[in-house]
C-alpha cells in the first residue's frame, strides 16, 4: 500500500469514527429529551432496552442503567455479527452502542416540548438522521439491525418483516403496561423513522438504469467498475433521427446511482438516462459486503 492509499485509509476511518461519534451524540440526547419527554419507545433493542428499564422502575423500584441492560441484550447478536456479517462493521456498531449507552445513562433528562404528538414526529426525524450517521459510517445501531442482516445475508430472507413483528409485540407490551396511547404513538414515533430512512439510506433500495448512448463500451465500464454490476445492451434506432442507438441496462444499488450517472456523462455527455426504482429482483444482485 502506497503512501497515497495510507492517507486514504486514514481519513476514510476517521471519517467514519466522526459519524459513529455524531450519531451516539445525537441518537443520545434524543433519547433523553424527545423521547423521554414522551414516554416513547423506539423500535428494536433500544425500544426494549426503555421497556425493561422503565418496568424494573415502576413494579420493583429499581433503577437500572441504560447502558447496562442494552449491552447484555447486544451482546449475543455482536458475536453473531462478529463471525458471520464483517468484523469491522460489528466494531463499528459496538461502538456506537457503548457510546449511545454510556451518553444516554450520563446526559441528565430534558423536556423540549410537553406535546406528545411533536415528539414523535420530531423524535422520529432525529431518530432516523442519527441512524443514518451510523448506517453511512458503515455500521448499525446493532440489536436488531444484526439478526436482519444476519438472515437476509446468510439464508437470502428478508427479515425485517419479522423484526416489524417483534416491534409490535413490545409496543403491546407496553400499551398493556403503561397504557395504550403511548404506545401509539410510538407506532407514530417508528414510522416516521422508517420513512426518513428510507429516503436518507438507499442501500437496500434497487434502482433500474437505462442509458441510450453511441458510447456503449465505455458506459458498462463506468458501471461495472463503480457498481460490480453486469449490463445488457439492446441495440436499436432512435426514431426522431433514424439513427442506430445502443440501450444499456443495469440494476444497482440505490446509494450507486448519484456516483454512476456523472460519471456516465463524463464518458458521454450526450447519453440519455433514465432511472427507475425497481420493486423486485429476482436472481443474481451484487451487494457489497459489509468489511
Amino acid at each position: 500500500m502506497n503512501e497515497a492509499s495510507k492517507a486514504s485509509h486514514i481519513a476514510a476511518n476517521i471519517k467514519r469514527l466522526l459519524l459513529i461519534v455524531l450519531g451516539s451524540c445525537i441518537f443520545a440526547v434524543n433519547i433523553k429529551t424527545l423521547v423521554h419527554a414522551g414516554g416513547l419507545l423506539p423500535g428494536g433493542f433500544t425500544g426494549l432496552t426503555l421497556l425493561i428499564q422503565e418496568s424494573f422502575s415502576c413494579f420493583f423500584g429499581i433503577s437500572i442503567p441504560f447502558s447496562l441492560i442494552n449491552f447484555t441484550l447486544n451482546a449475543i447478536p455482536a458475536v453473531i455479527s462478529f463471525r458471520f456479517i464483517g468484523r469491522r462493521y460489528t466494531l463499528y456498531s459496538v461502538l456506537m452502542i457503548v457510546l449511545s449507552g454510556l451518553l444516554t445513562d450520563f446526559l441528565p433528562a430534558y423536556s423540549i416540548t410537553d406535546d406528545i404528538l411533536l415528539s414523535a414526529v420530531f423524535g422520529g426525524c432525529i431518530n432516523a438522521l442519527a441512524i443514518s450517521f451510523c448506517l453511512f459510517a458503515g455500521a448499525s445501531s446493532g440489536g436488531s439491525d444484526f439478526i436482519a442482516i444476519f438472515i437476509s445475508e446468510k439464508y437470502g430472507r428478508d427479515a425485517w418483516n419479522y423484526i416489524l413483528a417483534g416491534n409490535i409485540v413490545i409496543l403491546g407490551i407496553a400499551g398493556w403496561l403503561f397504557g395504550w396511547e403511548k404506545a401509539l404513538y410510538s407506532i407514530l414515533f417508528q414510522f416516521t423513522t422508517t420513512q426518513l430512512l428510507n429516503y436518507l439510506y438507499r442501500r437496500y433500495q434497487k434502482m433500474t438504469l437505462f442509458v441510450i448512448t453511441n458510447h456503449t463500451h465505455e458506459v458498462f465500464e463506468v458501471i461495472r467498475i463503480n457498481t460490480n454490476h453486469g449490463a445488457t445492451v439492446f441495440h436499436g434506432y432512435g426514431c426522431y433521427n433514424n439513427a442506430e442507438r445502443d440501450l444499456v441496462y443495469s440494476v444497482v444499488s440505490g446509494d450507486e446511482v448519484r456516483r454512476v450517472i456523472p460519471k456516465i456523462k463524463q464518458v458521454d455527455p450526450a447519453a440519455f438516462i433514465n432511472v427507475v426504482r425497481s420493486k423486485q429482483v429476482s436472481g443474481r444482485f451484487y451487494l457489497r459486503p459489509n468489511d
